[in-house]
C-alpha cells in the first residue's frame, strides 16, 4: 500500500495538527544535538552543574551548551540547523511552537533556516543588541563580550537588529559590526570571505540537502537528517513506507540501547544511544515485519508533535518484575508502541493535544482519543518475543545505560503483565536529569562569560524552578510531571531559580523613526544595490586560539574605516547638445534623477521651438462639397 502524501487524508493530517493547542501544554518541538567534535558541555535548565553534552538528548527552554577551544557541534531546532564554532556559549531562551530564541554571550553560530512562517520568531540575543531573522536564509552571527563587539553577516536572507536606540535592516551579502550596548554604534560591511567555520557549515548544509529521506518524512521532523545513512527505505504492506536500520546488534529491539531521563516538562524521556536514534523514538511507531523490526513514520504532517517515547509500561499482581531482572527492590518494564496505538501522555496536556500527537497514525475524525483508557487495550508488541524490555529500579531512575542491565521478558510473563501507562511510576531524583560519563573532567564555560547580559526584544518565559525545588511535589505522585500551576507556585521558594539569564530589553527608537512609519521588516524590500557605497573592505573572520580570547570581530567603532575607501564623487554633467527640430531639449540628464544640472529649468518652462506648431484641423466633409459647388457654378457663369 503506497502511502499517500496528497489528497484528502494529507490535507486532513495537516488540519489537524493546524490547530492550536492550549497555551498550558508542552511544546509540540524541541531542538536536538545531533553532532559534536571536541569537548562540548551542557547544563540542563533545572541542573546545578555542567556534564559532558549527551547527543540526542532533546533540548529546550534554559539549556546550555558550551563548545570548548577546538570543539565544533551542530543542532537541529524546528527548521533550522544551528552551528557552533569553538569557545561559543549558547542557551535557549525559549523554546516552543512559535518562537526559537538564544542568547549568544561568546563565540561563532552559524544558522540555516530553511523556513520561517509569518507569526514565528526567530531570535539571536548578544550583549549589544536583539537581532532578528526575518527570511529563510544563511546566517553567521559572532560576538565578543569582553570587547563589547558583535559581527552579524547575512549571506543570504534578511535580519533586522535592534538595540541601544537603533534599529536597522541587514540585506543579503552584507554585514554590521555592532559595537556598544546602551548606545550602539554600527558599521555596514561586506560579508568576509568564508573560513574553515563557514566551509564546515557549508559542507553540513550540503548533506542535508540530499537527504532522500525528506520524501517520506518532513523536515520539521528532528533527527531526519540521520535516517539515509543508517537504515533503508522499504514499502511494507499494510503499514506502506517504513525505514529498518541497516546497523544494529544481535537481540536488538527498540528502546533498549540508551537510558531514560528527567526532562521537565515531559517527565521521562528516552535517551537512544545511535547516531540516529531521535526521530525514531520520538515519533512514529515500531513494529516487526518479516522478522525484522521496522519503523513506521506514518502520515505526512507539516509538523509532527515531539513525545518523550512512545512505549507503554507494564506491571500488575501477575508480573513479578523482581524475579524477572534477578534482583529485588523492584524494577521497570516496557515495550514499544505499535501502528495505529493510541499514546496518551501522563504529562498535564489538553484534548488537542492528544489528538495532534497521535494524528499521523490514528484517524481522529473516527477515535474519540478523549476517553481512551490505555490499561485496557491488547498491544501487538506485547506478546512479541523479545519486545518486552525490564530493569532494576536503580538503573531506571540513575540515568544509566539501559542494555548491560536489561533482562528482556519472555512472551508468556509479558503477557500475563497489565499495561499500567505510557510512563513509569518512579519518582526522579537529581541524577535522573541526565547521565554523568564516568571518569574524565567536564569543561565549564568561564563563568564570566556565563554571567553577561543579553539585549531581547522578544521577553522571554520566566527562568525555569531548579529541581531541588520540584523534588518534594514529584515525589507525592511518582512519574508524573508538575502542572504550570504547581511550577509557578513553587517560583518563590527558596532555591528555586534555576540558571537565571541575565537580559535587558533592546533599547529601540519609536517605530515611526525606525524606517518610517507603517514600517514593517518583514515586508521591507532590499534596494536594488545590496551593498551600500559606504561599505568597508572585507575582513576574514579570526580563528579563536585555545585559553585565548578570539579576536571574534575588530573593535573598532563606526569611525575606523580605512582612509583609503573614497567617498563617491558625483559623475561630470553631460555636455550640452544643440537642440533640434522636433526633439525634446536636453533639460533632464540621461545619466539619472540625481544628476541633473542645478540649473536645469522646470518641465513646463521649455523655449518656443520646443513647441509643436498648432495644427489646422481638416475641414469637414460639408465644406469641401460646398467649395466644389462654387468651383463648378464659376465654371457655368463662364
Amino acid at each position: 500500500m503506497v502511502r499517500k502524501i496528497c489528497g484528502y487524508g494529507f490535507l486532513m493530517s495537516l488540519a489537524a495538527v493546524g490547530v492550536l493547542a492550549d497555551p498550558g501544554d508542552p511544546p509540540s518541538r524541541v531542538a536536538r544535538l545531533n553532532y559534536e567534535t571536541g569537548p562540548v558541555s551542557f547544563r540542563p535548565a533545572a541542573a546545578d552543574d555542567w556534564t559532558a553534552a549527551v547527543p540526542n538528548y532533546p533540548l529546550s527552554t534554559g539549556d546550555h551548551l558550551w563548545a570548548d577551544a577546538g570543539a565544533q557541534a551542530e543542532l537541529h531546532a524546528g527548521a533550522a540547523a544551528i552551528r557552533l564554532n569553538q569557545q561559543t556559549a549558547l542557551s535557549f531562551l525559549n523554546l516552543d511552537d512559535r518562537t526559537v530564541q538564544l542568547s549568544l554571550t561568546q563565540g561563532a553560530i552559524h544558522v540555516r533556516l530553511r523556513a520561517l512562517g509569518d507569526d514565528e520568531v526567530f531570535e539571536v540575543d548578544t550583549p549589544n543588541a536583539a537581532i532578528a531573522l526575518l527570511r529563510p536564509g544563511d546566517y553567521r552571527i559572532q560576538t565578543d563580550g569582553d570587547t563589547a563587539v558583535t559581527l552579524v553577516a547575512v549571506p543570504t536572507g534578511q535580519a533586522e537588529v535592534t538595540g541601544g536606540g537603533t534599529a536597522f535592516t541587514v540585506y543579503p551579502r552584507q554585514a554590521a559590526r555592532l559595537t556598544g550596548t546602551d548606545s550602539l554604534s554600527r558599521d555596514l560591511v561586506d560579508v568576509p570571505p568564508p573560513d574553515a567555520f563557514d566551509r564546515w557549515s557549508t559542507d553540513r548544509d550540503r548533506r542535508e540537502e540530499q537527504v532522500q529521506s525528506v520524501k517520506y518524512v518532513p523536515r520539521e521532523m528532528i533527527g531526519y537528517e540521520d535516517l539515509d545513512t543508517n537504515g533503508v527505505w522499504r514499502e511494507v504492506p499494510p503499514y506502506g513506507w517504513v525505514w529498518r536500520p541497516t546497523v544494529v546488534t544481535a537481540g536488538w529491539a527498540p528502546y533498549r540501547y540508551g537510558h531514560w531521563a528527567w526532562v521537565a516538562p515531559w517527565g521521562w524521556t528516552w535517551v537512544d544511544d545511535a547516531p540516529w536514534g531521535f526521530a525514531p523514538f520520538h515519533y512514529g511507531r515500531w513494529a516487526l515485519a518479516e522478522g525484522v523490526w521496522v519503523w513506521i513514520p506514518g502520515r505526512m504532517v507539516a509538523r509532527p508533535v515531539y513525545a518523550p517515547a512512545l512505549v507503554a509500561f507494564v506491571g500488575g499482581p501477575h508480573f513479578s518484575l523482581s524475579v524477572s531482572i534477578g534482583g529485588g527492590g523492584g524494577g521497570v518494564a516496557w515495550f514499544p508502541l505499535g501502528p495505529g496505538e493510541v499514546y496518551r501522555p501522563a504529562y498535564h496536556v489538553s484534548e488537542v493535544y492528544v489528538r495532534n500527537i497521535n494524528v499521523t497514525h490514528l484517524n481522529v475524525t473516527n477515535i474519540n482519543v478523549t476517553n481512551v483508557n490505555v490499561t485496557n487495550v491488547r498491544y501487538v508488541n506485547q506478546n512479541v518475543q523479545g519486545a518486552v524490555t525490564a530493569v532494576p529500579q536503580q538503573t531506571f531512575v540513575s540515568a544509566r545505560p539501559v542494555a548491560p542491565a536489561a533482562t528482556v521478558v519472555p512472551p508468556r510473563e509479558a503477557a500475563q503483565a497489565q499495561v499500567l501507562s505510557t510512563t513509569a511510576a518512579v519518582a526522579p531524583r537529581p541524577e535522573s536529569i541526565v547521565a554523568r560519563p564516568a571518569g574524565g573532567t567536564v569543561v565549564r564555560p568561564p563563568a564570566h562569560v556565563m554571567e553577561r547580559t543579553v539585549a531581547v526584544k522578544s521577553t522571554p518565559p520566566p527562568p525555569p524552578v531548579s529541581f531541588r525545588a520540584q523534588q518534594q511535589a514529584l515525589q507525592a505522585h511518582p512519574g508524573q510531571p508538575l502542572d504550570a500551576n504547581t511550577i509557578n507556585g513553587l517560583r518563590g521558594s527558596p532555591g528555586a531559580a534555576a540558571n537565571v539569564p541575565r537580559v535587558r530589553t533592546a533599547q529601540a527608537p519609536p517605530a515611526a523613526q525606525q524606517n518610517g512609519p507603517g514600517f514593517n521588516p518583514r515586508n521591507d524590500r532590499p534596494p536594488n544595490a545590496v551593498q551600500l557605497p559606504s561599505a568597508a573592505p572585507a575582513r576574514p573572520y579570526p580563528t579563536p586560539q585555545p585559553n585565548e580570547r578570539p579576536a571574534a570581530v575588530s573593535p573598532g567603532i563606526r569611525n575606523d574605516r580605512p582612509a583609503a575607501v573614497p567617498e563617491a564623487q558625483p559623475r561630470p554633467a553631460p555636455a550640452a547638445a544643440p537642440p533640434q527640430p522636433n526633439e525634446r531639449p536636453a533639460a533632464v540628464s540621461p545619466g539619472g534623477r540625481n544628476d541633473r544640472p542645478a540649473a536645469a529649468a522646470p518641465r513646463n518652462d521649455r523655449p518656443a521651438y520646443a513647441t509643436p506648431p498648432a495644427r489646422t484641423p481638416p475641414p469637414r466633409r460639408n465644406e469641401k462639397e460646398s467649395e466644389r459647388n462654387k468651383r463648378d457654378e464659376h465654371k457655368e457663369n463662364r
